[in-house]
């Protein structure tokens, strides 16, 4: 239970989230709303769920910031369509790591309990897969086609998916699930369940985002675009379809609520 919780435990998890959001602000990474939510979320998520969830954590963060930073080169044309650029704020965060942070609260409750951490790791699985896919699908020699007709579409539109995007997600998905299972026992089960869930998860990310999520348009540019209100030339971005409520950050969150929910349900069948 909670009073369990070491304030020792607490006290290194912050002095250690400290260091990274504060590398991580300094290099760019990081806006300064992002710095702050990510210390937040590693004191907790080091202070209760100690080294095996933060492993999970850290390598997440650091391999999609990582791969956010190479191929810049290639990747100057999507800016003018993402909703934000690669320097992640407060929302950001908590729409990758909120339901890991959820997890680990529920682990303070539960602390003889291996569910929470599984559903946690399968949300990051799937926050990975699709930061991969979206960082690494870009470099792809053949166009992505949308998820829901199978249509070619440009670059960088949301709910666009190549063979070679799958892949980097199957990668970043593989990665997570092989790095939680080094600390449980039952390595093969949780690896299959976290990895399976990576997946899908990232899947209904593309659909969510094929269908859903809000996109604008730039009359200047002549292009889609999911920044608003204003496009990265200044000119003011015009609604083009979707619900206006469920933005980028809207669907990460989805996406990775949807892998921990479908991980608690492997569990419970297997």
């Amino acid at each position: 239970m909670w009073n369990s919780i070491s304030l020792v435990q607490l006290g290194y998890g912050a002095l250690f989230s400290l260091t990274i959001s504060g590398l991580a602000f300094w290099v760019g990474m990081l806006s300064l709303s992002g710095a702050f939510a990510a210390f937040g979320m590693g004191t907790l998520i080091f202070g209760i769920g100690g080294w095996s969830w933060t492993a999970v954590l850290i390598t997440f963060f650091g391999t999609s910031s990582l791969l956010s930073r190479l191929f810049l080169k290639q990747k100057q044309k999507l800016e003018t369509q993402i909703e934000k650029g690669y320097h992640r704020d407060w929302v950001q965060v908590l729409a990758n790591g909120g339901i890991a942070l959820v997890c680990v609260l529920l682990q303070g409750w539960f602390p003889n309990s291996s569910i929470p951490f599984l559903a946690a790791s399968a949300s990051l699985a799937a926050a990975n897969a699709d930061t991969w896919a979206t960082e690494l699908g870009v470099l792809s020699s053949q166009p992505p086609r949308l998820i829901t007709t199978g249509k070619t579409v440009p670059r960088g539109v949301s709910g666009g998916v190549s063979a070679f995007g799958l892949l980097a997600a199957l990668g970043g998905s593989t990665l997570i699930a092989a790095v939680g299972a080094f600390f449980i026992e039952e390595r093969l089960s949780f690896f299959l369940i976290v990895c399976l869930s990576g997946i899908m998860g990232s899947l209904v990310d593309s659909i969510l985002g094929a269908s859903l999520q809000v996109v604008y348009y730039c009359p200047n540019c002549e292009k889609e675009t999911e920044k608003h209100p204003f496009h990265s030339c200044g000119e003011k971005t015009l609604y083009q379809r979707g619900r206006i409520w469920l933005n980028n950050d809207g669907v990460n969150l989805a996406c990775t609520l949807f892998a921990a929910i479908f991980a608690l349900m492997m569990a419970r069948l297997f």
